[in-house]
């Protein structure tokens, strides 16, 4: 086998590996918001929309709690080795879901309404979820 051929053949031997793990993280990604819709509709939520996207970012799901519109960012973990999944939603996390909620609400012409932004913390072993309601405050 000469150089190249050997070259092509590590390059897409390391692209067969590292598709699982991003097929892994896509799939854990959506059992978790699989799980926190049900969870936010065992508690009452209206579910409006689920992965709202546009050239800003993406909302995993836009609900509605006793009249408050809720922009809210599921996190789910199948550990905790790298902290508590919650924590992954940055300062900089919190001004992309606000920009993105910004762009839904004129998108959807609302004008004057109750907000606030919420995590739904998910453990995919367990399947237990933790509403964090008013998780963050909007003073940016």
């Amino acid at each position: 086998m000469g150089f190249f051929s050997s070259l092509i053949a590590l390059v897409f031997r390391g692209r067969q590996n590292s598709t699982p793990s991003m097929v892994d993280k896509n799939s854990i990604g959506q059992r978790g918001e699989e799980v926190a819709s049900k969870a936010l509709e065992r508690e009452g939520y209206r579910i409006i929309e689920k992965n709202f996207r546009c050239r800003q970012g993406e909302i995993d799901i836009i609900a509605e709690d006793k009249g408050t519109l809720c922009f809210v960012e599921v996190k789910a973990r199948s550990s905790e080795k790298f902290g508590l999944p919650e924590e992954a939603v940055t300062r900089w996390k919190q001004k992309k879901l606000f920009t993105v909620a910004v762009f839904y609400l004129e998108k959807k012409r609302i004008k004057s309404r109750d907000l606030r932004f919420d995590i739904v913390s998910v453990d995919i072993k367990t399947e237990k979820t933790r509403i964090i309601q008013n998780a963050f405050e909007v003073d940016f």
